[in-house]
């Protein structure tokens, strides 16, 4: 058995714990939060035996194999220190931390620490979006022309929506790119096998001032009716547009929005080939159109029977039977943790999980795409 550590217990901690817990070979043996009586609280609720305030005590715990940063974004580059310090595998939420030069450190850090690292990218995972790399791959596409698409949501649609996510001190420079659009960037990437070399952006704010609860609301909750509000000004993006050069000379184009009325969680891809294209929506996960010019266009559903036999095992049951987000998540932990038994990184070609470069890439992008929006010219992508 491997023994898990688990740095903050807020929306995405307690959906890591449910993930490893669904492995079969991972003990969750201690969780760390602000506070030691929170820890306590939410180790009790999570059925977690160990409970910690404080990171340095935590990281002491006995026979600790992994640790999960599952922390706000302005706290991971000082706790990926740490745990990289102490020699600890290392899972970490994205982004991996608040600026390139942190990035740097910790992608060197890692490579030093010799330890497994990876970053939660998770809707490369899906099947059918494994399948649509294969495809790729396999030369079923043809050459890649261009790629399109959208990461829609809803969440920060009214004027009371608000968390820190809001606040570019504990947020980032950038809210929407970075929260949604950097899963894009990732998941497109991971498709099509290339790298994003240059961006053009414009990007939105359109609510200047918001309204946050003096109570205090957790992420993705419902309002409450009688809540007192104060008004914040708002630095962060709510959307944006942005053009793209590959590094193969494709083209692509983006947007993003979390003020998007009736759009939950809709990433969508679409890839456009010399022989065929490929398009893929998260909210209908099962399915990866296939359009053709000289024959009927196709949907493939992620049956493992159908499916190219280098990616079949990633559909784990029969077809027809759901799969969706938590079984992605899922499947990034066994990827990860396929690789912490081992004690050692995979070699590149055999990486099935986006690690600390990749974290730091997709960063690149993201700085990029602010950059570009406050100059109002392309911008290159520098690592």
């Amino acid at each position: 058995m491997i023994n898990v550590g688990i740095i903050g217990s807020g929306f995405i901690g307690p959906a890591h714990i449910e993930a490893l817990r669904r492995l079969g070979n991972i003990n969750v043996v201690a969780l760390c939060d602000s506070t030691l009586e929170k820890a306590q609280a939410q180790a009790a609720q999570l059925h977690v035996p160990h409970a910690y305030g404080d990171i340095v005590t935590f990281l002491q715990h006995p026979e600790l194999h992994a640790v999960h940063n599952c922390t706000p974004n302005h706290l991971h580059a000082a706790i990926n220190k740490q745990v990289l310090l102490a020699g600890k595998h290392l899972f970490s939420e994205k982004p991996l931390c608040m600026t390139m030069g942190e990035a740097r450190e910790l992608v060197a850090l890692a490579e030093q620490a010799g330890v497994v690292n990876g970053v939660s990218f998770v809707y490369r995972q899906f099947a059918m979006v494994q399948q649509a790399a294969s495809m790729v791959r396999s030369g079923e596409t043809g050459r890649t022309f261009a790629v399109q698409g959208s990461y829609l949501q809803d969440w920060m649609l009214e004027e009371t929506d608000y968390n820190w996510r809001v606040e570019a001190d504990k947020g980032g420079a950038s809210r929407a790119v970075a929260d949604i659009g950097s899963h894009w960037c990732d998941t497109i990437q991971f498709v099509t096998g290339r790298k994003i070399v240059a961006v053009m952006a414009d990007l939105a704010i359109v609510w200047p001032t918001r309204k946050a609860n003096l109570a205090g609301q957790a992420t993705f909750s419902a309002q409450t009716q009688q809540a007192q509000y104060q008004d914040c000004p708002v630095n962060t993006e709510d959307l944006g547009f942005v053009l793209l050069r590959f590094d193969d000379g494709s083209k692509g184009c983006l947007s993003v929005s979390q003020v998007a009325a009736g759009r939950k969680n809709r990433l969508y891809l679409e890839v456009s080939g010399s022989q065929a294209s490929l398009a893929w929506d998260q909210e209908v996960p099962q399915q990866l159109w296939v359009g053709h010019r000289h024959q009927a266009n196709q949907t493939l559903t992620d049956d493992a029977s159908l499916m190219n036999r280098d990616v079949a095992a990633r559909a784990r049951f029969p077809g027809g039977h759901i799969e969706g987000w938590p079984d992605a998540f899922r499947a990034m932990m066994q990827q990860f943790y396929q690789a912490v038994e081992k004690g050692e990184m995979p070699a590149q070609d055999e990486r099935h999980f986006a690690d600390f470069s990749d974290g730091a890439q997709v960063m690149a992008i993201v700085e990029a795409i602010v950059k570009s929006h406050r100059d109002q010219r392309w911008v290159d992508v520098s690592i």
